[in-house]
């Protein structure tokens, strides 16, 4: 028992060391039982502006997006429950906010006390233990209200949850060492967790809300400023692609290491870094290599509200930054960022000139945060300028096919290049130019973008390159389209081009060779771990250290220590190499000292530090795996 209490008391002082900055690197959650995730989505959902009601139906008609059960909450509750959601039914109907959060917080409380009644009523050890567990996960949909409003009403309950479960009994293996539930320990433990509920989800009514949130009845009368964490509703996915993309960067191709190049690496920092958005994209871990994994795109990211397909975001509605909020549902298919120097001008539609003013607008409108040092603008401009196209063999550097490409995309190339009247006696290759990286630097209105009023002429986007499009579906800037085949068949319909079944397959074909790359993705095996890759980068972003600490730039080695040393904590929970976590944990530390002794203004101790960081990580790096 006390080698345990050790441990836990070792991993309690690793979080407490790096809880100020959040890790870049996301944890899974536990599974929402279906009534639970209905209740978050909803209250994430209306809290956006505009409301979107249809979603927020959805939420309790359908399971949410990922979830193990089958079934959505009003189906799950008439299977499980004898509670009537009537009321919210109605709510719903009439689109009232207020009531349907008062009515959905009456629901989860009430299966809660439901689940309650089954545990002391259960004869079985079993079954009450099950209930018991049941009502815990329900619970858990007001935990971090609870925990945000009154920290000793959440040990309070916390304690009645673990004095429940422990006092329910054990029914033994094969008869032997069964223990008799004690009734006396379980009602009391329960008291405690019902009377907080009534005093404050099981009410007759609730304050009108600005904003909707799981805060106990009791703080919001209190009149206090109480800020709940930033979540993501159940459904989201913000994990990276699998397989994840190959980076390739310009200097790497070329024999340079990163470690030479401070002002690049510590764009790779920032490119992995929360802390430059601002909250909620900061607190939940949100950074540029989310939406863009390894400069390419995120396939999997997901947000209910925000989202309409996996790979799309809607980066300026009412989550990220209220501010900026378009009040428009229009959420666009994450680009590729690779050959970015090639592919100006930036943004769906080119709005922007210049990707220092684009890389400025992400940060400071889109995801809210403070106004960027030039430093920091410099140093990620300076990094995003080396990302390449993926090499493909089956074609040249200006864009002919070589020796490699099959027949098929032959036929294609010429298809690609002949002038077409429902293009206005142009080709494919006007806008998409083989020798300019298959792009114009035009933006054009092709037809398919919806005008948002008559006479609009807004539907002009930005010439996307065809250069790695072979891993990008779908496509079309809203991902309308999923295949290049559909590409080609919307062409031809939509222009009048008149091509047989021959030329589409033909035209796929090219499209498909164009967009190919000899090696796509990361290969990884027993050894060469994600975490490996991880630790190798992460040391990388630590030595522009080496850098930043002779000039005192205490604001970016700030930004450094406290984004590094929380990834490199997060990231060893992932490696193979389990007697090696120790000391990666140790080494996390250490660069959390730096940045200690720096806001101590101690720069000799963070010298030390940092001499210590680069001895132990040379030492350990063999071994991290």
């Amino acid at each position: 028992m006390r080698n345990i209490m050790r441990v836990l008391l070792a991993t309690l002082a690793i979080a407490l060391l790096l809880s100020g900055p959040v890790a870049a690197t996301p944890a899974k959650e536990a599974p929402w039982l279906p009534e639970a995730a209905a209740y978050r989505l909803t209250l994430f959902l209306l809290n956006l502006e505009p409301r979107p009601w249809d979603i927020t139906d959805t939420a309790w008609t359908e399971p949410y997006r990922g979830s193990e059960f089958s079934v959505g909450a009003l189906a799950w509750l008439d299977r499980e429950s004898e509670i009537e959601p009537a009321g919210l039914l109605k709510a719903m109907m009439r689109e009232d906010r207020q009531a349907v959060f008062a009515e959905a917080t009456r629901l989860i409380a009430l299966r809660i006390e439901e689940e309650l009644d089954r545990a002391l009523a259960a004869e079985e050890s079993a079954t009450a233990q099950q209930a018991v567990r049941t009502a815990r996960e329900l619970y858990r949909a007001f935990e971090d209200g609870v925990a945000a409003a009154d920290s000793e009403a959440a040990r309070r309950i916390g304690l009645a949850w673990l004095e429940l479960n422990s006092s329910t009994g054990f029914s033994g293996v094969l008869g032997a060492g069964s223990t008799s539930a004690d009734r006396e320990t379980m009602e009391a433990a329960r008291a405690v967790i019902s009377s907080y509920l009534a005093e404050n989800y099981l009410l007759d009514s609730f304050a009108p809300r600005r904003a909707l949130s799981a805060l106990p009845e009791t703080a919001v009368l209190s009149g206090r400023a109480i800020e709940v964490p930033p979540s993501l509703p159940p459904g989201s996915d913000i994990f990276d692609q699998n397989p994840l993309p190959l980076l390739v960067l310009n200097f790497e191709e070329q024999g340079i290491d990163e470690t030479d190049l401070p002002l690049v690496a510590y764009g790779d920092m920032l490119f992995d870094s929360a802390q430059i958005f601002g909250s909620p994209a900061r607190d939940l871990g949100i950074t540029c290599s989310t939406c863009h994994n390894r400069s390419d795109i995120n396939q999997r990211l997901f947000v209910p509200g925000a989202s309409h397909q996996p790979g799309a975001i809607d980066v300026d509605g009412a989550f990220f930054n209220p501010i900026f909020n378009d009040r428009r549902d229009d959420p666009l298919d994450i680009p590729s960022l690779r050959g970015l120097r090639f592919t100006g001008p930036y943004g769906r539609d080119g709005r922007f000139a210049s990707l220092r003013d684009f890389t400025r607008n992400v940060i400071v409108n889109e995801f809210g945060g403070d106004e960027p040092t030039p430093f920091v603008l410099d140093a990620l401009v300076a990094y995003m300028l080396e990302f390449d196209f993926l090499p493909n063999s089956m074609l040249t550097s200006d864009g002919r096919l070589t020796d490699a490409a099959p027949e098929a995309a032959r036929r294609g190339e010429e298809i690609f290049n002949t002038p077409f009247a429902g293009l206005g006696d142009r080709s494919c290759a006007s806008c998409h130019e083989p020798d300019a990286n298959f792009l114009d630097r035009q933006a054009h209105d092709i037809g398919s973008v919806a005008p948002a009023y008559e006479g609009a002429r807004a539907g002009a986007l930005d010439t996307p390159t065809l250069l790695g499009t072979a891993y990008t579906a779908p496509y079309f800037h809203d991902g309308s389209l999923p295949t290049l085949a559909a590409v080609v068949d919307w062409f031809d319909e939509t222009k009048a081009l008149g091509l047989t079944g021959e030329d589409r397959a033909s035209l796929t074909a090219y499209l498909k060779t164009v967009g190919a790359a000899d090696e796509p993705y990361e290969t990884f095996d027993t050894e060469n771990t994600a975490f490996r890759l991880a630790f190798a980068e992460l040391t990388t972003f630590a030595s522009t250290l080496d850098t930043l600490l002779p000039r005192r730039d205490a604001e970016h080695i700030l930004l450094l220590t406290d984004t590094v040393a929380a990834d490199l904590s997060a990231d060893a929970s992932t490696m193979s190499n389990l007697a090696a976590r120790p000391e990666v944990y140790a080494l996390a530390e250490r660069l959390a000292a730096v940045g200690a002794a720096v806001r101590a203004d101690d720069w000799a101790a963070a010298e030390a530090s940092w001499t210590a960081f680069k001895s132990e990580a040379a030492a350990i790096e063999e071994r991290a795996f």
